[in-house]
């Protein structure tokens, strides 16, 4: 995408950030926040789902191929392989050569970029939108024909084995994340390490990437987003004509279900090479599908999120008693947990960073959020979900991701009006019933 045109992105997008911060947008009941663009949903024959939305604002179009398929699917000792068939999507497929597929999308001035997560793998590509036959046919060829060769998966895996190192050196937090997740997800699928455990991708096989390219890999498992400058009936003869002939794969397994949790809370203490002591904190709280999201992203937003969130100011703005905080609501499939991560200079410190912590989350169990938190709360929430579409690559891959989350296209215009409708009340009843057993860890320095 031409520099210039990426730099009026960007000051609109500063504008809408400016304009949200002010808080002049209309109060709930007057207005309500839809989406602002065309849909059209519809599936091919092979089970292929397919997105479409027009915006002729700029000449460019953006595909997100996803696929559902993350570390969740893979089969016990088998870790790393959603990664490792993200590098291999790259390697060759019948009529493409090695790393061409990059090659051919930076010649017409387009970008690409891919990502493989606990629960979902995509591939996005934005190029001009006289262009867009030339990325149907690359994501058609790779779906269909992926050359999976033993020279290029042992090229793979020495790649993922090489990562898992720099990942251990320059995340010097990374192995407490990781037994943090496994004391909060039930079981071993939903817990480890999406780039695998170093040992498990050592011993993979061919046939094992065969297997789940073949199983995982296939139309009736993606869907395929189109945002931008289309033609709507040309892009779809397209889709039909690359994507009409690749064969339907087999029915997809589903994920192990997970075991139910306890209401337990777990405290463990153990040593780890990190530059400063801290700790994590979560909440296994409410499904994404729950009603009770609404409320608990709100809350999220109330702790974690700005300068003036109630964490920032108590631990870092105010009397400075922690070096970082940061935390989210966390998906996986349908599980969710709260999650919060301190550092502290000091042991001292770490115990008043928890009872801020705690302080402030009976504070919400107990008394009403002020009129001024909540609309503020609102306003950064909104920017972020607006920015989720702020671009045609953002768009496509926002709409991707919807559908892999099980939510209906048709209800999306109403979901950022049930987040902007939470009230004060809910907010009291939402962290009575979630936030009351907490799991902790503790990381001490030797």
């Amino acid at each position: 995408m031409d520099k210039g045109l990426r730099f009026k992105n960007k000051l609109l997008i500063l504008g809408l950030y400016l304009f949200l911060l002010l808080g002049n947008f209309p109060a709930h009941g007057q207005d309500k926040q839809r989406l602002s663009f065309p849909i059209k949903q519809y599936k091919l024959e092979n089970g292929l789902q397919v997105i479409l939305s027009e915006d002729y604002s700029l000449p460019v179009v953006s595909v997100a191929v996803a696929y559902n398929v993350g570390s969740i699917n893979e089969p016990p000792g088998k870790t790393g392989l959603a990664y490792l068939l993200e590098n291999l999507m790259f390697q060759g497929s019948q009529n493409v050569g090695r790393m061409q597929h990059i090659s051919f999308i930076r010649r017409t001035g387009g970008d690409l970029n891919a990502t493989t997560t606990e629960d979902k793998t995509i591939f996005q590509q934005t190029v001009p939108s006289h262009q867009l036959a030339l990325v149907l046919w690359l994501e058609s060829d790779r779906m269909k024909s992926l050359e999976i060769t033993a020279a290029n998966v042992e090229q793979a895996k020495e790649a993922l084995i090489e990562e898992i190192h720099q990942r251990k050196t320059t995340e010097p937090y990374l192995e407490s994340f990781l037994t943090f997740d496994r004391l909060l997800y039930p079981n071993l699928a939903y817990s480890h390490s999406v780039i695998g455990n170093e040992a498990d991708v050592r011993d993979l096989t061919v046939e094992d990437v065969k297997d789940f390219y073949s199983t995982f890999y296939t139309p009736n498992n993606a869907v395929l987003s189109i945002a931008g400058d289309i033609d709507k009936r040309k892009t779809e003869e397209d889709i039909r004509k690359y994507f009409y002939t690749i064969q339907k794969g087999k029915d997809i397994p589903l994920p192990p279900s997970p075991k139910p949790s306890g209401k337990e809370a777990t405290i463990i203490s153990k040593e780890f090479l990190a530059p400063l002591p801290g700790f994590h904190i979560g909440y296994r709280i409410a499904s994404p599908y729950s009603q009770d999201f609404y409320p608990l992203k709100i809350i999220e937003y109330i702790l974690l999120h700005g300068i003036t969130s109630r964490l920032y100011k108590k631990l870092i703005k105010g009397s400075r008693i922690a070096r970082s905080v940061s935390g989210s609501i966390e998906e996986r499939k349908e599980l969710a947990t709260f999650k919060i991560f301190v550092s502290s200079s000091n042991e001292i410190m770490v115990e008043r960073s928890k009872r801020v912590i705690f302080s402030e989350i009976n504070k919400l169990k107990s008394s009403l959020v002020s009129e001024k938190e909540l609309r503020k709360a609102k306003n950064i929430f909104k920017m972020d979900y607006l920015n989720q579409y702020a671009t045609s690559a953002d768009k496509a891959v926002f709409l991707a991701e919807a559908f892999l989350s099980k939510k209906s296209l048709d209800d999306l215009p109403d979901e950022l009006e049930n987040y902007l409708s939470v009230d004060h009340y809910s907010l009291i009843r939402i962290m009575r019933r979630y936030f009351t057993n907490e799991i902790v860890f503790d990381i001490k320095i030797k």
